[in-house]
């Protein structure tokens, strides 16, 4: 994504942990997708883990945005709770949608057979919501992402939830999505939060979901003042 590119200086800092936040239907999936055919494109293998959006669902999504997730560099394990890959090979998954854990395990072992440098978790919130308490769930979240950043791995979580305090302190960087109502039209707007280790474009920027995609407009800015939050 260029426009996002270019208002976090240059792109994502590899090995580390990101989060995208935004209600449903401010298109956080689409822009995670950008994000792993990105790495595609440049000759990784990449894993998207999808945990409420059923495979055949997002297959013909985001094909009808000229993605190409047939690509053999692309691996998408469909974890929904609807997905026969719910309970999965005894081996490696064993109903990992309900554990940081198990998710954590599975993928330290699928790194054992294939060296992926991309990963996506979309969405983490049905990872949370299934956790027993919040302290539990903190330690999960922290392991988790210690263990990528130890196998270098660049890795975007993507929340429906707005208070999302753990990962929000623990992640390197936060990319928020929200919608906005001016003059009676829905305006989307895209704002980095946090990104450690380099400077970033701190404005509320629009953008638009076409069939490309998302395009982030960085010549413009949407005012707050001038709006109301849908």
């Amino acid at each position: 994504m260029e426009g996002l590119d270019r208002m976090l200086n240059g792109g994502l800092i590899p090995g580390r942990s990101y989060l995208v936040k935004g209600a449903p239907g401010t298109g956080k999936t689409t822009l995670a997708m950008h994000f792993a055919m990105a790495g595609v494109s440049n000759g990784e293998n990449v894993l998207f883990v999808t945990l409420e959006e059923p495979l055949d669902n997002l297959r013909a999504d985001m094909l009808k945005l000229g993605f190409n997730v047939d690509d053999p560099r692309l691996e998408i394990i469909d974890a929904t709770p609807a997905s026969d890959n719910y309970v999965l090979l005894e081996d490696y998954f064993e109903s990992f949608a309900k554990s940081l854990e198990r998710l954590t395990d599975t993928i330290k072992q699928r790194m054992a057979i294939k060296r992926y440098s991309r990963i996506v978790v979309d969405p983490i919130t049905i990872l949370k919501l299934a956790s027993g308490n919040e302290m539990d769930y903190r330690k999960s979240f922290l392991s988790f992402v210690k263990s990528m950043m130890k196998m270098k791995v660049t890795v975007l979580l993507t929340s429906e939830l707005q208070r999302t305090d753990v990962e929000e302190y623990i992640v390197g960087g936060i990319i928020e999505l929200r919608n906005f109502e001016i003059d009676g039209f829905m305006v989307r707007g895209i704002k980095i939060t946090k990104f450690r280790g380099s400077d970033f474009d701190k404005a509320l920027r629009p953008y638009e979901i076409s069939d490309r995609g998302i395009v982030v407009y960085t010549d413009k800015v949407v005012n707050p003042a001038k709006s109301l939050p849908l």
